[in-house]
């Protein structure tokens, strides 16, 4: 079996499994917590799939990049998975998740298997075209591969440094139900979704230089569900909602590129809404 055709049918088999105890857990969150560590799982795929023999009995050997990228998701992928393991755990069914489930009552225990569990594995399956084709094109590391480290290096620290401020002022009683305006968050109302953006930037850039330019879909499709679709539209509504003073910090604070804080109104342009 391929490498692709590998990592698909073991993401489509955890999604599966996963469902399962959703069920039993009353809890489809438990797949936010598995996104990242589905993406670790694919780079240890990648890393160990050199010592498996395919059909054809040809045994794959594996490049240096292999190992740059494959270290690179596992580090991220591992670090997501332990903060939202941490985070959600306690919380009980995330409201996206029970606004579905009352708005398909008791057909929601099957649909959540195609709509929310094997439509997530699709999706990494396919952002994780650059870890599983990191093996493939010259086997030296050059500048493509020092650029993309460098670039996913800014975007972890970025994403872990935003996630610890976030922590620690939700940890502080006295903030309850503000807003947080300082540090990374003055800059960007969504700090971990812009690092990840660059996380997955740095991954492509490698494979995009070395192997396959058509492998930009895979940061592309990131940065689209990140700030078109399951990300920043869907936490800025409840926001919006439930944050009184988070419209006026919307209006001084773009929304995704690190900007400096303005005291009028930001563009469109600016903030990437």
């Amino acid at each position: 079996m391929s490498l692709p055709g590998l990592t698909f049918s073991m993401i489509m088999l955890a999604m599966v499994l996963l469902w399962m105890i959703s069920l039993w857990r009353r809890d489809a969150s438990i797949v936010d917590i598995f996104w990242g560590m589905g993406f670790a799982g694919v780079g240890l795929i990648c890393l160990g799939y050199p010592w498996l023999i395919d059909w054809s009995g040809a045994t794959v050997t594996l490049a240096p990049r292999q190992f740059l990228v494959c270290g690179m998701v596992i580090i991220w992928g591992t670090r997501l998975a332990l903060h939202l393991g941490w985070r959600n755990l306690r919380r009980g069914e995330d409201q996206r998740y029970r606004a579905m489930r009352e708005r398909y009552g008791r057909r929601f225990p099957l649909l959540s298997l195609p709509l929310v569990f094997l439509l997530q594995g699709v999706l990494m399956w396919i952002i994780s075209l650059p870890i599983q084709l990191a093996g493939r094109g010259t086997a030296r590391l050059g500048v493509a591969d020092l650029t993309g480290f460098v670039v996913w290096s800014i975007g972890l620290v970025f994403e872990s440094v935003g996630d610890w401020q976030l922590t620690r002022f939700r940890a502080d009683p006295a903030n309850h139900g503000q807003v947080l305006d300082r540090g990374l968050w003055a800059w960007t109302r969504h700090p971990n979704y812009f690092g990840d953006a660059l996380v997955w930037l740095g991954l492509g850039i490698p494979v995009i230089l070395n192997v396959a330019a058509w492998v930009v879909v895979s940061p592309l499709l990131m940065t689209w569900l990140l700030v078109r679709v399951s990300g920043v539209p869907l936490l800025e509504k409840g926001l919006m909602m439930t944050r009184p003073g988070y419209a006026d910090y919307a209006a001084r604070t773009s929304s995704f590129m690190p900007l400096p804080p303005r005291r009028g109104h930001l563009t469109r342009r600016d903030y990437f809404k």
